[in-house]
Parts: C-alpha cells; structure tokens; sequence
C-alpha cells in the first residue's frame, strides 16, 4: 500500500465512517442504556428540520476532517507533540508480506496534503 492508498482508506473508513457513526448515533442512540445527556442531544437533533440537519452535518464533517488532519500533521512531524529540542521521530509503516513501506516519508508528498485533496 502506497501512501495515496492509505489516505483514500483513511477518508473511507475513519473520516466518512465517524460521520456517519455520529449521524447514526444522533438520529437513535445506541446501547440498552444511552446516557442521559446522550438522550438530550438526540431528542434536540430530532426536533430539528432538515436545514439545520444539514448544517450539523456538515459541523460534524468540519469537526472529523480537522482532527484527522491535524493527526496526520502530527504523522508528518509538522506539527509538534514535544516541546524539547531533542525531539523524537514519527515513522509510519504498512507492513504485508514481508515487505515493509513507510507511509510518512517526508520525501514524499505529506499524508495531510494528501489528504485535504480528496
């Protein structure tokens, strides 16, 4: 698997697969025993009209995107998780068949890049 494969996979199955989790979860909570907060904010989402579930459709959307964004700025060291100047290093592998490949290599297209363009 190649880095553009990844992050195709990524948008798939973690970004569209949140949204819809959360979507699902709004519209009719899951479990035999919700939490009561999780009850409110159902009962609210429910109550609202088709426009302004669009609108928290696409809130959520922004919210996913952003975070699995920034995650991927961390996988690509462009964003810092250490505040030292001895600073670790970040590497990402797809391993299958005994062959090894790294997915952040920073001399390659970066995986956020890759991803804010699909």
């Amino acid at each position: 698997m190649k880095s553009d494969e990844f992050i195709k996979k990524i948008k798939i199955t973690v970004s569209k697969g949140a949204i819809s989790d959360v979507l699902d979860n709004l519209e009719s909570p899951a479990g035999r025993n919700p939490e009561k907060e999780l009850l409110e904010i159902s009962k609210w989402y429910n109550n609202l009209n088709q426009k302004d579930k669009f609108f928290v459709e696409k809130v959520i959307g922004m919210s996913v995107d952003t975070s699995v964004f920034g995650f991927l700025c961390v996988l690509d060291e462009v964003r810092a998780i250490e505040n030292s100047p001895n600073k670790g290093s970040l590497k990402l592998y797809y391993s299958k068949d005994e062959t090894n490949t790294l997915l952040n290599n920073h001399n390659e297209e970066y995986l956020h890049d890759l991803y804010n363009s699909l």
